[in-house]
């Protein structure tokens, strides 16, 4: 079988496999195993092609022998078919001879590798996940205000100039992010990175989009965010390359029309009406209302504390209201925020103990989950862009000894809690603005679990990461940035039973690394003598 078969398979075995594994985007941890998955292929691709090399020296090597026979015989045929042994040769060889180098060319040296394509493409991600992967960059660029060419040119933020993991974007990647854009008529996108892939274009580059496509897609996403002479622009650039274009060719008369039009009433457009346009064409990219905010906590531009309010900040050995275990071993206490009031500890969770929740979350890990307050039932949502599953309590002795850790250093009753749920986060993964509590207007929230609201959150982090990531609380300023081995803890309920509203947090894009965590629901039955009700909202 010739390469331009094989090729053929790869291609069929690929759109066969598009609905096979989706998600996986969603969890660098499951993307890890892609990275051994395409490392065994390419050393089954490298088997094949030394096989058809050796098939190839083979065919060479006849060809060669039978070229310097034929190039002798051919000067003196009846002198050199006059020798006996020649003519017996001449009709061995085309009687056997060349018989055996047919069936030489047609061996098919591909079975294994094709074989073993088969047998992983199960595992391939699909287009749901390339689409995601791509809106996650995009994410990205948002949220911490990077330009195309550096993220283009792999250098991001927490990544060194040596670093050996650094990458950089081809025009066909920069291309295909703004058709992933395009298609979703974010044309804000569209224009950022097809002006990428045409400036990488201009400089040189080696590739196989051409200059018309991109101009093709740039000039009509310029357009449709209200740039005329622009558009115009590109479309005339378009059509110095390819005179014939006929959908430019169509766009040209429109665009010089609409000019025409938007300057006979640019005179009666406020400066207000311009602020506004400007304003549109920055946002329609599925914004909320704290998104500002949020954003800016997450590149550490947020709210910050007041140096009186920081002085009431401390860190401590905490014995956990003189718990015999933690009077001889206190725990690291440090305070990040007073209102809420977040503390972290140190030091809390071992290495061994984060290896094995890993490990054993790994295998079961799925989509995240949010709670619907419609239905009461949990659902995937697009807001939230991780992996997790749930560790139940006495599955293995360190989800218990955990699990106990965190009602001696709380003083709360574990015994109605949510199981330890872990998450990994994928590419660009985050968690946008919400509440860990039920709120009013949820009155059936966790109904079926019978054992009243999420009265407190702990939350472990089980990885650094190397930027981003961080868990911020839009409505006070508060940025808890992820430290491997600490865990946070916050009360999401007032002592009287009402919700703090201050509590709304997010986990912000991991720009770099990997983020895992853990974290332990706690709920109100059972707390009744261990956090007694207050008549006030603030205690």
């Amino acid at each position: 079988m010739g390469v331009r078969s094989v090729c053929c398979i790869l291609l069929v075995s690929l759109i066969e496999s598009s609905s096979a594994h989706s998600d996986v985007f969603t969890s660098i941890g499951h993307m890890t195993d892609l990275l051994f998955t395409e490392k065994d292929l390419v050393t089954s691709l490298k088997e094949y092609i030394r096989a058809e090399e050796s098939k190839l020296e083979q065919v060479k090597q006849w060809a060669k022998k039978l070229d310097a026979v034929t190039a002798t015989a051919t000067q003196d045929p009846e002198g050199f078919l006059g020798h006996p042994v020649n003519a017996f040769k001449l009709m061995k060889r085309l009687n056997t001879e060349w018989g055996e180098v047919e069936d030489l060319v047609l061996k098919d040296m591909s079975d294994g590798f094709i074989s073993n394509l088969t047998i992983q493409r199960q595992y391939f991600p699909n287009d749901e996940d390339q689409t995601g992967a791509a809106k996650a960059l995009l994410r990205l660029q948002d949220t911490y205000q990077l330009d195309t060419q550096t993220i283009s040119s792999g250098d991001l933020p927490g990544v060194t100039t040596s670093s050996l993991f650094q990458s950089t974007l081809t025009v066909e990647d920069c291309f295909e992010l703004g058709k992933i854009a395009y298609s979703e008529a974010d044309y804000y996108h569209t224009e950022l990175w097809m002006a990428q892939a045409l400036k990488q274009l201009d400089e040189g580059e080696d590739t196989s989009v051409d200059v018309v496509s991109v101009l093709d897609y740039l000039s009509y996403s310029v357009y449709q965010q209200g740039e005329l002479e622009r558009a115009l622009e590109h479309t005339k650039r378009l059509l110095s390359v390819d005179p014939e274009h006929q959908r430019a060719l169509g766009n040209l008369k429109y665009f010089d029309y609409q000019l025409a039009k938007q300057k006979k009433a640019e005179k009666e457009q406020s400066a207000k009406e311009e602020s506004k346009k400007e304003q549109e064409k920055t946002v329609g990219k599925g914004e909320f209302p704290e998104k500002g905010n949020y954003e800016q906590l997450c590149r550490g531009q947020g709210v910050r504390m007041t140096p009186r309010r920081q002085s009431r900040l401390f860190c401590r050995y905490y014995d956990s209201n003189r718990h015999p275990f933690y009077m001889i071993g206190p725990v690291k206490q440090e305070d990040e925020w007073d209102r809420p009031r977040i503390i972290r500890y140190h030091d809390i969770i071992t290495e061994k103990e984060m290896e094995k929740v890993k490990e054993l979350a790994k295998p079961r890990l799925m989509r995240a989950t949010v709670h619907d307050p419609q239905t009461g039932k949990l659902t995937t949502a697009q807001y939230r862009v991780s992996k997790s599953a749930w560790l139940v309590a006495h599955e293995h002795p360190v989800v218990d000894r955990i699990n106990q850790r965190i009602e001696d250093i709380t003083g709360l009753d574990v015994k109605t809690a949510e199981e330890l749920q872990v998450a990994n986060y994928g590419v660009g993964g985050q968690y946008e603005p919400h509440f860990d509590f039920g709120r009013k207007d949820e009155p059936d929230a966790f109904k079926a679990l019978g054992t009243g609201n999420r009265i407190a959150t702990w939350l472990f982090y089980m990885s650094d990461v190397a930027a981003g990531g961080a868990t911020v609380f839009p409505e006070v300023g508060a940025a808890v940035k992820p430290m491997k081995g600490t865990a946070v803890f916050w009360y999401n309920l007032f002592s009287s039973g009402e919700g703090d509203y201050s509590t709304r947090h997010a986990a912000c894009p991991v720009l770099l690394g990997n983020k895992w965590v853990s974290n332990k629901w706690i709920h109100e039955r059972g707390q009744e003598f261990r956090r007694p009700c207050g008549l006030k909202e603030t205690d």
